[in-house]
C-alpha cells in the first residue's frame, strides 16, 4: 500500500470509530418503570465506550512492531524536543557563565589576595602560591578552550565502506561501534559520552581527554582556592558580622569590598569543588572501567540479560585500569606523564574512533 493511501485509510478508520463512539453516547428510550434497566444500560454502554476508546487509540499507533516503549517515546517526543532546543540555545549562556565566574575569581585573586600574599607571606609560600596557582589556571583555561572548540568526531557520511555495527535511524548513515546519535547536535558522535551544556559541545572521542582534564584541574583549582582562603574567609565573615555593631568598626569601603570578595570566592570555589568533584570521580570510575556514560547504561542492561541466561558479560573495551588511563591520556612512554598530562598538550587521541581494539573476540552479540 502506498504512503498516501495508507494515511488516508488510517484517518478514515479513525473517523468511523469516532462516529461509532458518538452513536453509542446517544441514550435509548426505555419503558415505564425502567429505573434499574436504565442503570444497567448505562453501565454496559460505558463499558462499550471504554473499549471503543482503547480501540480508537490503538488504531492510531499500533502495529506488529509497537510496544509500550514506543508509545512512551511518542508521547514524550514534544518534551524531548523542548529539552533539546532549550539545551542547544542555552549552551552559549552556560559557556558565558563559566567564563564570567572563572574570570571573577581570577580578578579577585589578583586584586585582593595577591597583594596580601606578597606583603605578609614568607618567601617560600609566595613561590608556592605563584607557581601552583598559575599552573592550575593555565591547565584549566587550556583544557576548557580545547574541550569547547574541538569537534568530538563524527562518522564519515560520504563513505560506504565504514566499519559499522548498525545504521543510525535519524542520520541514515553507518554507525561504527561506540557511536551514538546526539539529539541536541542532530548528528552521530564517535565514542559519545554525553552532551555537556557547560561546553556547548558533545563529549566524544577527540575531546574526551580535554573534558576530563578540565574537570580535574578545575576541581583541583577550586580545592586549592578554598583551602588557601579559609582563614581569610573566617576573618572576612567575622568582619562583616561586626558591621552591625554599635558603633560600627571603622572599615574603609575598600576593606569592606575585600571582605565581601573573600566570602564570595570561598563560597563559590567550595561549592564548585564539591559538585564538580563528584562528577570528576564518577568519570574517573567510568574511565577505569573502559566505559562511557552511555555505555554504562547499556552494559548494565547487557549484564542483567546475560546473567539471566547463565552467562557473564565482559566489556570488550576494558584493557585494565592502568591501560585504560594510558589510552585516554595518550601516554605511550614514561615522559608523557609530564609532557602530556601535567603540561598542556594538543596531541590527538589513540585511534580514529571508528575501529576499536577489543580485548577479546566476542561470540555472543552485544548491544552497542
Amino acid at each position: 500500500m502506498r504512503m498516501g493511501s495508507s494515511w488516508r485509510w488510517q484517518l478514515s478508520r479513525a473517523m468511523r470509530l469516532a462516529l461509532r463512539w458518538c452513536r453509542l453516547c446517544r441514550p435509548r428510550r426505555t419503558g415505564r418503570g425502567g429505573g434499574g434497566g436504565t442503570k444497567l444500560w448505562m453501565s454496559s454502554r460505558l463499558g462499550e465506550l471504554w473499549r471503543y476508546a482503547k480501540l480508537l487509540l490503538r488504531s492510531l499507533y499500533f502495529n506488529s512492531l509497537s510496544n509500550s516503549d514506543t508509545v512512551l517515546d511518542c508521547a514524550f517526543e514534544p518534551v524531548y524536543w523542548i529539552v533539546d532546543n532549550v539545551t542547544r540555545w542555552f549552551g552559549v549562556v552556560f559557556v558565558c557563565l563559566v567564563v564570567l565566574l572563572t574570570g571573577s575569581v581570577v580578578v579577585i585573586i589578583y586584586l585582593c589576595l595577591l597583594p596580601i600574599i606578597l606583603s605578609t607571606y614568607p618567601t617560600h609560600w609566595i613561590i608556592w602560591h605563584l607557581c601552583c596557582g598559575h599552573w592550575l589556571l593555565l591547565m584549566t583555561v587550556f583544557h576548557y578552550y580545547r574541550a569547547t572548540t574541538t569537534s568530538p568526531g563524527h562518522p564519515p557520511k560520504d563513505k560506504l565502506d565504514v566499519p559499522s555495527v548498525s545504521t543510525c535511524k535519524k542520520c541514515i548513515v553507518p554507525k561504527p561501534a561506540r557511536t551514538h546519535h546526539c539529539s541536541i547536535c542532530s548528528t552521530c558522535v564517535l565514542k559519545m559520552d554525553h552532551h555537556c551544556p557547560w561546553l556547548n559541545n558533545c563529549v566524544g572521542h577527540f575531546n574526551h581527554r580535554y573534558f576530563f582534564c578540565f574537570c580535574l584541574y578545575m576541581t583541583l583549582g577550586c580545592v586549592y582556592c578554598s583551602i588557601s582562603c579559609r582563614e581569610m574567609f573566617v576573618e572576612a565573615y567575622n568582619a562583616v558580622e561586626s558591621y552591625y555593631q554599635t558603633p560600627p568598626p571603622p572599615y574603609t569601603s575598600r576593606e569592606k569590598n575585600i571582605h565581601k570578595s573573600m566570602i564570595f570566592i570561598w563560597v563559590l570555589t567550595s561549592s564548585v569543588a564539591v559538585a564538580l568533584g563528584g562528577l570528576t570521580l564518577w568519570h574517573a570510575v567510568l574511565i577505569s572501567r573502559g566505559e562511557t556514560s552511555v555505555e554504562r547504561h547499556i552494559n548494565r542492561k547487557e549484564t542483567k540479560r546475560m546473567k539471566e541466561n547463565g552467562k557473564v558479560f565482559r566489556n570488550p573495551y576494558h584493557h585494565g585500569r592502568l591501560n585504560n588511563w594510558k589510552i585516554l591520556l595518550g601516554v605511550e612512554k614514561t615522559s608523557h606523564w609530564l609532557t602530556r598530562v601535567l603540561l598542556p598538550s594538543s596531541h590527538p587521541p589513540d585511534g580514529d574512533g571508528i575501529v576499536w581494539d577489543c580485548s577479546f573476540t566476542r561470540r555472543d552479540p552485544m548491544a552497542i
